[in-house]
């Protein structure tokens, strides 16, 4: 649903418009025509192994937003050693979206302030702005007032991300453009001008797309199992795209939970195979989790009835599609 300028939400905040940046609507616009046009007519000509080049960028790309800059840095529901917290900052530069420090205040807001005024895309805006309108605008008042006071010294604290931002233009520019773009050039002889537009104007902007349909369409379209009170749905097809992230009414039930799902299984959550990976080896450790017993007290408390809540726990770590109860 579309609020009207002036409307009050549940926090009593007005909503209103903000003025456009429109340098912002013309490049994230220019972007998507650009890829668009390409993939159409020029990217069917790009070698497999340049599409199966720009997969693996996805994915890692991916893998940094989804464990580093989401679980790690935001929640903080495990603990990195330095060689996954350098493996997840590259990663992370893959994906060229904002600051680490930019990407965890705007979530930390997100979840304390969520369909509010101050929520930086709030989805009771509609599906645009949740998507991707709250980049062409400036931030709201209380975005900015609440943002002010979250708690960042674990992120201003870590001198490597500290690093990573004093020099986050330069780690953009090149693992996110300059690297995914030479590679099939000097490998397998793409033409640079194709490995260049297949990896900057398609893959990057579908891995943008993907990563704010979990603000969107997962705030939009699905069940609420564990938390009917919430926007926040479990939605299949985000967690497909976006790497497990769109189990997202367990994830702002249980914020802290690292695998971000009930799930067990990776099917939908490749982010919790390979975050299971580096904690057998060393590198993940602490991984908090919300316990069976909890997690099935309140889906009976608070969900929609669509969680099979009868089922033991162990027997249901495989559903997909919840079994619809009679309320």
């Amino acid at each position: 649903m579309q609020l009207p300028s002036g409307f009050k939400d549940t926090m009593g905040w007005v909503q209103t418009e903000q003025p456009i940046i429109w340098s912002n609507v013309f490049f994230i616009t220019a972007f998507h025509i650009i890829g668009l046009h390409l993939f159409i007519f020029h990217c069917m000509r790009a070698k497999l192994l340049t599409w199966a080049w720009n997969f693996l960028m996805g994915g890692i790309g991916g893998f940094g937003v989804t464990a580093g800059a989401h679980r790690l840095w935001a929640h903080r529901s495990y603990k990195a050693k330095l060689p996954l917290k350098i493996i997840l900052i590259l990663c992370y530069s893959v994906a060229g979206q904002n600051t680490i420090f930019d990407w965890v205040r705007d979530h930390r807001i997100h979840h304390k302030f969520s369909e509010t005024a101050a929520d930086p895309h709030d989805s009771n805006r509609g599906f645009f702005f949740a998507h991707v309108g709250w980049l062409m605008q400036r931030k709201r008042p209380e975005v900015l007032e609440k943002g002010r006071k979250i708690d960042m010294s674990d992120i201003t604290s870590d001198p490597w991300i500290s690093f990573h931002h004093r020099h986050f233009t330069l780690f953009k520019i090149v693992f996110c453009f300059i690297i995914p773009s030479v590679v099939p050039w000097l490998a397998w002889g793409e033409p640079l001008w194709l490995a260049a537009g297949a990896n900057i104007f398609v893959r990057y902007v579908l891995n943008l797309n993907f990563t704010w349909f979990v603000n969107s369409a997962a705030h939009i379209w699905g069940y609420k199992p564990f938390d009917a009170r919430i926007n926040p749905r479990e939605n299949l097809g985000v967690s497909i795209v976006a790497m497990g992230e769109g189990w997202h009414n367990y994830h702002h039930t249980f914020p802290w939970d690292y695998k971000a799902a009930e799930l067990g299984n990776y099917k939908v959550n490749i982010t919790t195979m390979w975050l299971d990976f580096f904690a057998k080896i060393g590198w993940a450790y602490d991984m908090k989790t919300a316990s069976p017993g909890l997690i099935k007290q309140t889906a009976m408390k608070h969900g929609d009835g669509t969680h099979p809540v009868e089922v033991p726990f162990e027997e249901n770590a495989n559903y997909i599609k919840p079994n619809l109860k009679s309320q």
